[in-house]
């Protein structure tokens, strides 16, 4: 029996779909709370809401926009294919917005004393893309 070269070199890369009007939306200036109310599914509003907040000393506030953001990414990653491991390149674009909020769900859980989560988090960042891994926990 043959094994595949594709079989020993792992799953492919997941790429999510752009989302052009949430990304206009976005580069014209409009408030993340609202790109994320008109499309609830678009992990970058959410992101920007969870870095916001962090930022602000909200880091409840940031756990809760992170983590729906997280959660509407794998949504996402699981329409394109993913089957719950193999990179999700940050070279990607609209891969970026899901790998933002798994950094900064694993932040704010840090922060509010979940060690557990927060190492698992940065641990399923690493895997899914060291390039997003190193780029987000740099600062």
């Amino acid at each position: 029996m043959e094994i595949s070269d594709n079989l020993l070199a792992g799953p492919p890369p997941t790429l999510l779909p752009d989302t052009p009007e949430a990304r206009d939306m976005t580069e014209k200036g409009f408030k993340a709370a609202d790109v994320a109310a008109r499309f609830p599914a678009y992990s970058a509003a959410w992101a920007t809401l969870a870095d916001d907040y962090f930022a602000a000393g909200h880091a409840v506030t940031s756990y809760a926009f992170a983590r729906t953001g997280y959660h509407r990414g794998l949504d996402q990653l699981r329409r394109a294919g993913w089957k719950g491991h193999g990179p999700i390149p940050w070279e990607h674009e609209p891969n970026r917005g899901f790998l933002r909020c798994l950094n900064a769900l694993a932040r704010a859980a840090q922060a509010i004393g979940e060690k557990d989560e927060a190492e698992r988090c940065l641990q399923f960042l690493r895997e899914s893309s060291p390039t997003a891994a190193a780029e987000l926990t740099s600062s």
